[in-house]
C-alpha cells in the first residue's frame, strides 16, 4: 500500500469541543471569561474574542504570538476574530495542523453583546469541515440579575441568547436587593428555556465543570422557537448562495 493511500485512510483527529459564551452588554461575560482563561485547568484552551481591549487582558498575558494571538500566563491562548468567523476557525485548524501554534484541545468563542446567536450556531453546525474538526459543546449565556429582565424586554437578541443556551449564568445576584425580582427572572428564564441549567455565579456555581461539558449541542432539546430561528438561518443561507445571488427575476 503506498503512502498516499494510507494518508487517505488516516482517521481525522478527535473533534475539538467548542463552547459559545454569549450574554448582553454589561451582563458580566468579561468577568466570567477572565475567570476561565486564568484557570490552569484550561491551559490547552484557545479563546476567540472580538478584540483584546474589551476583555481587559492587557496585564494577564505573557507573550504576544503574533498580531492576533497572545499567550496567557495560565497557558491559554487568546485570539481575535479576523473578519469572518468561519474563516477564522478554518485558519486556526491550518495553524494547528502545521504546528504554527501550540496544541489546543478546547475552544471558547466569546460573542459580542449584541450578537444574535442563531447565525453563529448555524454557520458552525452546517459547515461540513468545521463539524468534522470541532464539536459544538454548548452555549453558555450570561444574564445580569439586576438588569436582566429589562434587557429581555428591550432586546430580541437577549431573548434569543437566553432561549438558545445550554447553561444560563446569572451574575450580580449579590447586588440584587430584591429576592422577588431575582425569582421572577429565574422563572422567566425557565419559561424561555426549560432545558437549560441555571447557575448562580456569586454562589460559585459557574465552575468549569458546570460550564464547559454541556455535551453535544442539540436543537431538538430546545423550544420550537429556537428550532424555527435556526431553520430560518438555513433558508437565508440557501437564498444567499443560490445562483444569481438568490435574486428572482419575474
Amino acid at each position: 500500500m503506498n503512502s498516499g493511500a494510507s494518508a487517505l485512510t488516516r482517521r481525522p483527529p478527535p473533534p475539538i469541543p467548542l463552547t459559545i459564551l454569549t450574554g448582553f452588554l454589561g451582563a458580566g461575560k468579561t468577568t466570567c471569561l477572565n475567570r476561565l482563561v486564568l484557570n490552569p485547568a484550561l491551559s490547552n484552551t484557545l479563546v476567540l474574542i472580538n478584540e483584546f481591549g474589551a476583555v481587559g487582558l492587557d496585564h494577564l498575558f505573557i507573550e504576544k504570538i503574533d498580531g492576533d494571538m497572545i499567550l496567557m500566563s495560565s497557558g491559554c491562548i487568546c485570539c481575535t476574530i479576523r473578519g469572518d468567523l468561519v474563516t477564522t476557525l478554518e485558519d486556526l485548524l491550518k495553524r494547528l495542523d502545521n504546528g504554527r501554534i501550540k496544541d489546543f484541545n478546547r475552544v471558547i468563542l466569546e460573542t459580542t453583546g449584541l450578537a444574535d446567536p442563531a447565525p453563529i450556531l448555524h454557520a458552525i453546525m452546517y459547515h461540513p469541515y468545521l463539524m468534522l474538526r470541532y464539536r459544538l459543546d454548548g452555549v453558555v449565556t450570561v444574564v445580569d440579575a439586576i438588569n436582566g429582565a429589562a434587557t429581555l424586554d428591550a432586546h430580541e437578541e437577549a431573548v434569543k441568547q437566553a432561549a438558545i443556551a445550554d447553561r444560563l449564568v446569572i451574575t450580580k445576584t449579590d447586588l440584587a436587593e430584591d429576592a422577588e425580582n431575582l425569582n421572577g427572572l429565574v422563572e422567566r428564564l425557565k419559561a424561555l428555556n426549560p432545558s437549560a441549567q441555571i447557575l448562580l455565579s456569586e454562589e460559585g456555581e459557574a465552575t468549569i465543570e458546570n460550564l464547559l461539558n454541556c455535551g453535544l449541542y442539540n436543537p431538538d432539546t430546545k423550544t420550537p422557537r429556537v428550532r424555527a430561528w435556526l431553520n430560518a438561518e438555513a433558508v437565508v443561507n440557501a437564498h444567499e448562495h443560490a445562483p444569481n445571488g438568490g435574486h428572482h427575476h419575474h
